[in-house]
C-alpha cells in the first residue's frame, strides 16, 4: 500500500473533526455564555530510515536524517474561556460575570454544575433558577411580595419587600473558579462539570481575589468571532480538498505501477 494513502486519510479525518468544531462554534454564535472550541492536532510517529547526525565516514556526520511522517491525529478539543461581548438587556434577573468565575447550579441528579450563562429566572416557589429551571447555589428565594430586586457587583442580593421602605438583604451569589477551566466537561445546556483535569472548584465572593464582578441587567454573549470562524472554515475546506486530491494522486500512481510493471 502507498503510505501516502494512509497519510492523506489521517488528514481527511483531522480536517473533518476541525470542520465539526467550526460548525458548532458558528451554530452557537448567539448562545449566552458560550465558549468556542478549538481542535488540537499533533503529527504521528515517524519512520526513521536514517537518524540525523549519523556517522557517514571517518570524518563527517550527516547534517540531517531521512524521516517519513505517517500523518496527523486529533489530540483533543479545548474551550477558549475568553470573555464574550457584553449585551445590555436591562432585565433585573440578567447577570453577567465580568472576569473569571462560574455560577453554581444544582443538577437534576443532585450534583453541582457550573455555568457562565446568567439569564436567571424565578420559579413558582420563588427560587432563583437558570433558564433550564436548575436552582442557583447557594439557593436564593424571593418573597412573594418582592417589588424590586438589586444584585450588587459583589453578588449581594437585596430587594424591596412589601411595605418595607428600605431594601432587605436576601442572600449572596458566590462564584467558583478552577485551576484549569479548559479541563471542565461540557454537558450542553450551557453547563459544565468538574473533572480531574479541571481541578477542584474554589469558591469566592465576586470582585475579590481573581473572581470577576457581577453586572445586573447584562448578559455575556458568545465569544465566537464570526469572521475568524469563516476564515477557519475556508482553510479547512481547502485542506480537505488537497488531502482528497492526494488520495486520488496516490491511487493513480498505484494504478500505473500495477498496469505497467
Amino acid at each position: 500500500m502507498n503510505p501516502a494513502l494512509w497519510v492523506s486519510k489521517t488528514g481527511l479525518a483531522a480536517q473533518d473533526a476541525k470542520m465539526n468544531a467550526v460548525s458548532n462554534n458558528l451554530a452557537n454564535v448567539n448562545t449566552t455564555g458560550f465558549k468556542r472550541d478549538r481542535v488540537v492536532f499533533e503529527d504521528l510517529f515517524y519512520q526513521n530510515v536514517r537518524a540525523p547526525g549519523v556517522q557517514v565516514n571517518e570524518n563527517n556526520t550527516a547534517p540531517g536524517g531521512l524521516q517519513f511522517g505517517s500523518g496527523v491525529k486529533v489530540v483533543g478539543t479545548q474551550k477558549a474561556f475568553t470573555m464574550g461581548s457584553m449585551q445590555i438587556t436591562n432585565q433585573k434577573m440578567d447577570v453577567a460575570i465580568t472576569g473569571q468565575g462560574f455560577f453554581q447550579v444544582e443538577m437534576p441528579d443532585g450534583t453541582v454544575g457550573y455555568t457562565r450563562a446568567g439569564n436567571l429566572q424565578v420559579n413558582s416557589e420563588g427560587v432563583v433558577t437558570t433558564a433550564q429551571g436548575l436552582p442557583l447555589l447557594p439557593q436564593l428565594e424571593l418573597p412573594a411580595n418582592t417589588k424590586e430586586i438589586a444584585i450588587a457587583k459583589d453578588g449581594m442580593v437585596s430587594a424591596l419587600v412589601g411595605a418595607e421602605p428600605d431594601p432587605v438583604e436576601l442572600g449572596q451569589i458566590t462564584l467558583v473558579n478552577f485551576v484549569n477551566p479548559a479541563g471542565l466537561s461540557a454537558q450542553g445546556g450551557n453547563l459544565y462539570r468538574e473533572t480531574a483535569a479541571s481541578g477542584a472548584p474554589v469558591e469566592g465572593i465576586p470582585g475579590e481575589e481573581a473572581f470577576g464582578q457581577l453586572e445586573q441587567g447584562t448578559l455575556e454573549g458568545s465569544n465566537v468571532q464570526v469572521v475568524e470562524e469563516m476564515v477557519d472554515m475556508i482553510t479547512v475546506q481547502r485542506a480537505w480538498e488537497m488531502n482528497a486530491k492526494m488520495v486520488s494522486a496516490a491511487d493513480d500512481m498505484l494504478k500505473f505501477v500495477t498496469q505497467t510493471l
